[in-house]
């Protein structure tokens, strides 16, 4: 993992992944040495094998939907870093294009970078806070009702 600042100093950064690493737990460890608790997230880049998912509803679980050990265009990856338990957790989408151009996309479960993942990370002023969700299981970003927040 090479990192450098990117933007105001403190809250933004370019992560740059290489051949190997894993991108969940490289992401996850990164937020906690640095104590990030709240960010987005996006990056392109390459995988070698890449396990997605879509969250059941009936069964109230993520479900394993693309399962690949194989050469992956990382089209595009979006998501977040928030506070869970008082540890960082990553709740990340991506898109993954094959060979023949078709493309594909869910939850992050697991993803293996092959040559580069390139990640711009932008911290948020205030901490992310996770809380389950009754209806759902699970954990879901919550806004308390403090000063800026508003409900529409």
């Amino acid at each position: 993992m090479r990192v450098d600042r990117s933007g105001t100093p403190g809250t933004g950064w370019v992560i740059v992944l290489d051949t190997g690493e894993e991108l969940v737990g490289s992401l996850t460890g990164f937020a906690r040495e640095h104590r990030i608790l709240g960010a987005s997230i996006r990056a392109i880049g390459a995988f070698s094998s890449v396990r997605l998912a879509y969250f059941d509803w009936e069964a109230k679980e993520y479900r394993t939907s693309v399962d690949l050990n194989e050469q992956v265009e990382l089209v595009s990856l979006i998501g977040d870093l928030a506070e869970k338990d008082g540890e960082p957790q990553l709740h990340a989408h991506a898109a993954v294009a094959l060979a023949d151009g078709r493309v594909l996309g869910g939850h992050v479960q697991e993803a293996h970078v092959r040559p580069t993942c390139e990640i711009i990370l932008t911290q948020t002023p205030e901490p992310l806070r996770k809380k389950v969700d009754p209806e759902s299981g699970l954990a879901l970003i919550r806004l308390d009702a403090s000063p800026g927040t508003t409900r529409t």
